[in-house]
């Protein structure tokens, strides 16, 4: 039993309008979901790969929710940042203006931060919150025509990192860096997003917003089992952590699958 971070469910009101967003800012492989969409107008269900550094599905708000066992109101801050590094300031720029030229409301333009680092915040028109970084403020060559990310990382706002740690330790991830109750992340799952903890005031103030927020955050993260067993080890295993199981196994459409909250309430999907 081993909980990886494989796919990050985003919903949105019209999925076909989220996939035209997200193919215009990040140019990402699109792929169907398998839900009879076709990728383009009409579809329900669109996988994204992010080039390597992430895996996500996006699908209508009330489905994905309907299936987690959550009411899918939402309301302020969904206690999340979707954080995606690239080499120079130039790219996360370029990407910042092609996000508000197609809707997104920038919470905290481009600009050179703390410790030389450059960085930008916006919502997008689904209401994810988005950080495009640089870990320089300086160019150091021609910036690439269609930027791509080195590294994707989703940040949950939690109540005490350390506590939140222990829960997912349980789950057998295994921790890459802790700096205690500021940020601990885990070691990221192969072509996956890496999965970090912060104090949800200290995320909110970075992303550009208040810490208040209540309700479905639009987002399951998702994990692939092995088989139908290791689904009903971790569902298992996260309730004896201090988790909820909010909908048991079963197979609806083929899949084995469950969901659980993490301690934070936080929506996990474990599939087989």
């Amino acid at each position: 039993m081993h909980l990886t971070l494989d796919v990050i469910a985003l919903g949105a009101p019209e999925v076909p309008a989220a996939r035209g967003f997200y193919a215009t800012v990040f140019s990402p492989a699109v792929t169907d979901g398998g839900d009879g969409g076709d990728g383009g107008d009409g579809g329900d269900s669109v996988g994204l790969d992010l080039h390597g550094t992430a895996q996500f599905e996006l699908s209508v708000t009330d489905r994905i929710a309907a299936d987690a066992g959550a009411d899918p109101a939402t309301s302020g801050f969904r206690g999340y940042l979707l954080t995606s590094t690239f080499d120079q300031p130039t790219e996360v720029t370029t990407l910042m203006d092609a996000a508000a030229r197609s809707g997104a409301q920038v919470l905290k333009p481009a600009k050179k931060a703390l410790f030389g680092s450059f960085s930008g915040v916006f919502r997008a028109p689904d209401g994810a919150l988005w950080k495009l970084a640089a870990a320089t403020g300086k160019d150091t060559g021609p910036a690439a025509q269609s930027p791509r990310p080195t590294e994707t990382t989703v940040i949950l706002g939690v109540a005490a990192p350390k506590a939140s740690a222990t829960f997912y330790r349980a789950l057998g991830m295994t921790v890459d860096r802790d700096y205690g109750s500021k940020y601990i992340d885990f070691h990221p799952a192969k072509a996956a997003a890496r999965l970090c903890l912060m104090e949800r005031g200290v995320l909110a103030r970075d992303a550009g917003t208040g810490k208040a927020g209540d309700g479905f955050p639009a987002m399951v993260l998702t994990h692939t089992a092995a088989s139908r067993d290791d689904v009903d080890a971790l569902l298992t295993a996260a309730a004896a952590a201090g988790g909820h199981v909010t909908a048991a196994a079963q197979t609806p459409g083929g899949d084995y699958c469950g969901h659980f909250t993490d301690p934070d309430g936080f929506w996990w999907k474990v599939t087989h």
